[in-house]
């Protein structure tokens, strides 16, 4: 990842990644101090409760993890006269293809994300709370484990933090590495030290009944992050590097077939995705075209080059118009690309190009939901293994011409009948695949 040792692009605005890339810069907290480190913690602490949750949701601060849903209103789900525990729980999984950000906070800036957990945590009477790292991550688990033992021992951790009276303890617990600890019912299940089911959604909305039946907050590396960069930025400023409704920055995760792939932070809506493509990513590689962009991870739905979308835009008086907008010239937000028919996810945008067999990938794709089904549920169950099974026989040159139509119906099957959204996670991309590159399934199919 070469773009990492590089200074920031024109387009860039790098408030969470401003210290995980500079030069000298170490993950122990006098570093962490001499940069201003826990201030906004002390603000924080100094203000109310309830007026910590209405600069989040002034802010415009939305999820990072996925599903973009306002920071502040889901903190505002918390109720504060009910007698029991609350709990914070970061996500610190980060399992989905093409994502590949929060780990480098851990890594390289993990006070950064204690600060935002901490102010979270006050906000919300949280008093117990839990960063959820992946085994795989073990260098990360050891650096963040270390970085909390050093903030209590500096009174920003434990027992009357700064003299306040509030008092928190964080752990890390480390998963087993699964896809489904990403949605945050398993993720508090494997907390609990069970098989990392889901839960039905009514009645186990973690907000009401989360972690131990207790309302518990589930967020993201970054998000939490964020919360940090409000308090010291300000709620005004920091929504309006974003897009209304969609405030601040996204560190946009680019893969593939681009010729500087990396981990970039650009303010919301601040590029198109041919932008960041040509311009922040230096464009495609030599002799090659673009092909298909996979805008939020690899669950979201694929993209063809050349396509034109039929979009809501602002007219020159400020009134909504219907446009025909170029692929590449959508806004790499969450509006835009609902608009468009996919999401932005994690803002793992995989390019790929003109060398690249649709075929391939989406039986790459499908490889990997069928090992990581949890297997609850009958539908994801048997037919992320037989969409694999049959992806597997056309890429061997052995499908029939059946076989793109029973896909479609198995996805088809797959979608909206589990009991989490891992059976979308594993439909959509067969689901636009076929849709967007059926010649290729056709050959496929001998």
């Amino acid at each position: 990842m070469k773009s990492l040792l590089l200074p920031p692009h024109p387009k860039e605005r790098r408030i969470v990644f401003k210290n995980a890339w500079t030069q000298g810069y170490t993950p122990d907290i006098e570093c962490y101090l001499k940069d201003g480190g826990y201030e906004e913690l002390r603000k924080a602490l100094a203000m109310k409760p309830a007026e910590i949750i209405d600069e989040v949701k002034k802010s415009n601060l939305r999820g990072r993890g996925g599903a973009a849903f306002p920071c502040g209103v889901k903190w505002g789900f918390i109720r504060h006269d009910d007698g029991k525990p609350h709990y914070i729980t970061c996500n610190g999984d980060e399992s989905e293809p093409g994502t590949f950000k929060d780990r480098y906070i851990l890594n390289n800036d993990p006070h950064q994300l204690i600060e935002g957990m901490a102010i979270a945590a006050f906000a919300l009477n949280v008093h117990l709370a839990y960063i959820y790292i992946r085994c795989e991550f073990t260098k990360s688990a050891g650096i963040v484990t270390k970085a909390i033992e050093e903030a209590k021992a500096k009174g920003f951790l434990g027992k009357n933090i700064l003299g306040t009276g509030f008092d928190l303890e964080i752990y890390v617990h480390q998963g087993a590495g699964a896809y489904i600890c990403g949605e945050e019912t398993s993720l508090i299940e494997s907390i609990e030290g069970k098989r990392p089911y889901p839960r039905i959604k009514p009645p186990y909305f973690p907000a009401v009944l989360g972690l131990y039946m207790s309302p518990t907050i589930v967020n993201n590396v970054e998000t939490l992050c964020h919360v940090k960069q409000i308090f010291k930025l300000g709620s005004e400023e920091y929504s309006k590097m974003g897009t209304p409704g969609d405030g601040g920055t996204r560190v946009m995760c680019v893969s593939g077939d681009v010729m500087r792939p990396g981990p970039y932070e650009i303010p919301v809506g601040g590029v198109t995705l041919g932008e960041l493509i040509n311009d922040v990513c230096g464009g495609m590689k030599p002799g090659r075209k673009l092909k298909a962009i996979i805008p939020g991870g690899s669950s979201s739905k694929v993209m063809r080059a050349g396509e034109v979308y039929k979009m809501k835009v602002k007219g020159p008086d400020g009134e909504m118009i219907e446009k025909d907008v170029p692929l590449l010239d959508i806004t790499m937000d969450a509006a835009s690309l609902a608009a468009a028919g996919t999401m932005i996810g994690s803002a793992g945008v995989i390019v790929m190009d003109d060398s690249r067999s649709m075929l391939w990938a989406l039986n790459n794709l499908n490889t990997f939901y069928a090992h990581e089904s949890c297997g609850q549920c009958t539908p994801c169950r048997e037919g992320v293994l037989w969409i694999d099974k049959m992806t597997t026989r056309m890429v061997n040159g052995e499908g029939i011409a059946q076989d793109p139509i029973t896909l479609k119906n198995v996805a088809d099957n797959i979608a909206g009948r589990t009991v989490c959204a891992f059976g979308e996670a594993a439909s959509w991309p067969v689901q636009s695949f076929l849709e967007k590159f059926p010649e290729e399934f056709a050959v496929g199919a001998k």
